[in-house]
């Protein structure tokens, strides 16, 4: 969750750093004293698009930085989109860093490595949910919806059943479409397959039977040429002037015998020159001119050549060819009675995702009913006895892997409006309540660890204020963490940690600052909230709402469900 945000030169704030407590944190102040400032600052940390006009004026540039830590069981579930996203925690710690520029250019990092603004938008979204003015809603978007309903629901077992039912069935949808199309494209060619078939077989071409063949001819093309070589080779050999150098190592030995070796050299040049001769000899009474078998090698050379030329450039590719037309031609004869095969395996495949899928619905109808009762029978606690809420299920015409049905949240705010999908609502006081009440019933299910109201408290006040308060702490417990911006005391008494902003001159320019108070700082601030921060009265008044605020919260820690119902004075 959020430990810090550190702001600098955004509009009237120039250099503030803002620490965070888990639970409940409220920020209060004067009208104008720059509080949404540190929403706006919080915004553009997680990737809203931003404009130079933002930068504080005589300032290069607005730095946002903030602190996010991950040290419960809640926080596992966010390493998997972390990861993907590309990005790893730093000793169960991250920090985002945004810095937008005079002239309107924007950067990002993570961690230290700069990333795009669309990766920041991404990682935004699983850290914070915004609620007011702000439009960054995890809730507003179509699948959160239906990933929120399904939690409720229970139906994790019936959304893998119908994802795995789904894949099966297009994995077969599929392969019938292929073997369809491929069968289709065999019989356009059959004939030509046939052919290309019969003229390989018939030809019966062996590997490396090019090479010989080539050779071959040579040799019958150049017989007589080769065979008087041949013959003169025997000659010269026999000539060779062996017997000489016989006579000449005989002189030698008798003078020196030490070259005695020598006599094995020459004996062996004697095996080697006969030898020599005797080949020679075979080969010139072997070869001889023969112009039939010559051109029926040409012949076969030439047939070869072109069935290379239409086929493939070697022996092998002709072979490859004659086994690919053989398979599509065999296709031919298997495939009706493979996609008979697959049209069976399809339609079980269609009854188990029919199955799935109606599973599904069925779990979704009763956690629909079930999510729009307790939501709206906590809204007229919150200042909307004329709000409504459902969630919907529009059944598709063509089901998918996420079920029959799109899941919408809508609403009513008020009594004669019509129902609109929650993504179409107008943002402000009431959109943030209705944001609080579903967050209160969908606590449990919510991964998003931050909740941030800007507009909460818009057209509240007295007990409802309260209970606003309530469902604030009641959304912020067990490893959550909410941040509210209100004018409200009924509410900023509820706070685990309370944030003051004021705004003074610093440098001949407006300029906000914020401050943790606690004790007799705290009471005076919500005193002054009361209406006069210097009145006994209503410094006695803060500090029974605070005292009362303090059993109510206590009361809630030890009685999750449901909140209590204890409410500080007006």
């Amino acid at each position: 969750m959020l430990t810090e945000l550190r702001v600098r030169d955004l509009a009237v704030i120039a250099d503030v750093t803002l620490p965070f407590q888990p639970g409940l944190n409220v920020l209060t102040g004067e009208t104008g004293a720059g509080k949404s400032m540190v929403v706006d600052a919080l915004a553009l940390l997680l990737g809203e698009r931003a404009s130079a006009d933002i930068v504080r004026p005589g300032a290069e540039k607005t730095i946002v930085e903030g602190a996010f830590e991950f040290g419960t069981a809640a926080h596992r579930h966010l390493l998997s989109p972390f990861a993907a996203l590309g990005v790893e925690l730093e000793e169960g710690r991250l920090v985002l860093k945004r810095e937008v520029l005079r002239e309107g250019k924007s950067r990002a990092w993570v961690n230290g490595s700069p990333v795009t603004i669309g990766v920041l938008s991404e990682i935004g979204s699983l850290l914070v949910d915004l609620h007011g003015q702000h439009e960054t809603q995890s809730l507003l978007r179509p699948e959160a919806q239906r990933d929120m309903l399904d939690a409720y629901a229970d139906a994790d077992v019936e959304r893998v059943a119908v994802r795995d039912a789904h894949a099966r069935l297009k994995e077969l949808e599929q392969r019938e479409a292929e073997l369809t199309n491929r069968q289709a494209d065999v019989r356009k060619k059959a004939d030509y397959l046939r052919h290309v078939l019969q003229e390989i077989e018939r030809a019966k071409p062996k590997l490396g039977e090019d090479e010989a063949l080539e050779v071959e001819a040579k040799r019958l093309a150049h017989a007589e040429e080769l065979g008087r070589l041949a013959r003169e080779l025997e000659e010269a050999v026999d000539a060779a002037g062996l017997t000489k150098a016989q006579k000449i190592l005989a002189s030698l030995l008798r003078v020196d015998p030490s070259v005695g070796t020598w006599q094995q050299l020459l004996d062996a040049a004697f095996a080697s020159a006969a030898e020599l001769a005797q080949a020679a000899r075979t080969y010139a009474s072997d070869i001889e001119a023969d112009p039939e078998r010559l051109s029926a090698v040409e012949q076969r050379r030439d047939l070869l050549y072109r069935l290379q030329q239409k086929h493939g450039p070697t022996i092998a590719d002709l072979l490859a060819a004659r086994d690919t037309a053989a398979r599509e031609l065999e296709l031919l004869d298997t495939a009706d009675l493979d996609l008979r095969t697959i049209a069976a395996d399809r339609e079980k495949a269609g009854e188990e995702f029919k199955r799935a899928t109606e599973a599904l619905t069925a779990k979704r109808t009763a956690g629909a009913k079930k999510l729009s009762r307790a939501v709206n029978k906590l809204l007229p606690s919150l200042g909307m006895e004329g709000g409504r809420f459902a969630a919907t299920l529009r059944p598709r015409t063509t089901h998918h892997a996420q079920g029959a049905e799109d899941v919408i949240f809508e609403v009513r705010l008020n009594e004669g409006l019509e129902s609109r999908p929650l993504a179409r609502v107008a943002s402000g006081g009431e959109l943030s309540r209705l944001m609080l009440g579903l967050k209160v019933v969908l606590a449990a299910h919510d991964a998003v660890p931050t909740l941030v109201f800007d507009e909460v408290d818009q057209g509240i006040g007295g007990e409802v204020g309260g209970r606003v308060g309530e469902a604030l702490v009641d959304v912020s417990r067990e490893g959550r963490q909410a941040l509210v911006i209100t004018h409200l005391p009924q509410i900023a008494v509820y706070a685990d940690q309370h944030l003051v902003v004021a705004k003074g001159k610093k440098g001949g320019l407006a300029t906000s600052d914020v401050e943790v108070v606690e004790g007799e700082s705290r009471v005076k601030e919500i005193a002054r909230m009361l209406g006069d921060a210097d009145m006994a009265t209503a410094r006695r008044h803060a500090a029974l709402l605070l005292r009362t605020a303090s059993a109510t919260s206590a009361s809630q820690s030890e009685t999750p469900s449901p909140p209590a119902r204890a409410h500080p004075p007006r």
